[in-house]
């Protein structure tokens, strides 16, 4: 069966750019986002990888750790790892996992023969910090991420985990939130303050407080 939202991510053990990864304890109460990439050597995810680097304070920021994953060897991926470093003008400092045996792909179901070959799709996973799945994005293979949108997912995942609210569509932080049905206009009113209420079921609010 396919993993679900709300379920433990899978624990594994695999070889990697910064060494064997044991993948609970490497994330270690953290966020994490585990990403794969079909091949190393290849032009959408030479831009992708180099993106990822690029946003490491934004990472630290959400206390979240990113680690890509691919079919390929760890010698392959650290023979690409100097063009990704050149062509992005950053420095590729987090985890590559190297999956030759496709044991990985196929735990977390990122492997989709439908989609040409058995490498791994464009999966995204966003694992909190209690190692359960909490959001999952699958990308062809011709189509690069966006991952301003995956930082967009862990601000709201992590808002909504500390206050009882949630968010509307194209949120971002900062952005006014949504009280959810199951909090009454008389609670939020007490716990929140000012609610504007545009109907009996769609009622927002500033965003809380740290």
């Amino acid at each position: 069966m396919s993993l679900q939202l709300g379920d433990t991510a899978p624990d594994f053990t695999a070889d990697s750019t910064a060494g064997a990864i044991e993948f609970h304890a490497w994330k270690s109460g953290s966020w994490a986002v585990l990403f794969s990439h079909p091949a190393d050597f290849t032009p959408v995810c030479t831009t992708e990888l180099g993106r990822v680097a690029q946003l490491k304070q934004e990472w630290a920021a959400r206390d979240a750790k990113p680690i890509a994953l691919s079919v390929d060897s760890v010698d392959d991926h650290n023979k690409w790892v100097p063009d990704i470093d050149e062509v992005n003008k950053t420095t590729v400092d987090y985890p590559i996992v190297a999956d030759p045996d496709k044991k990985v792909a196929n735990l977390f179901g990122m492997i989709h023969p439908n989609a040409g070959d058995t490498s791994s799709v464009r999966s995204v996973f966003i694992i909190d910090p209690a190692d359960k799945i909490r959001l999952t994005l699958t990308y062809p293979k011709s189509v690069g991420r966006n991952f301003d949108e995956i930082l967009r997912c862990l601000d709201a995942l992590r808002l909504t985990d500390r206050a009882t609210v949630a968010t509307p569509v194209d949120w971002r932080d900062g952005d006014r939130v949504i009280v959810p049905p199951t909090v009454s206009t008389e609670d939020a009113k007490a716990k929140f303050g000012d609610v504007e209420e545009v109907k009996p079921y769609l009622r927002f609010i500033a965003q809380p407080a740290d």
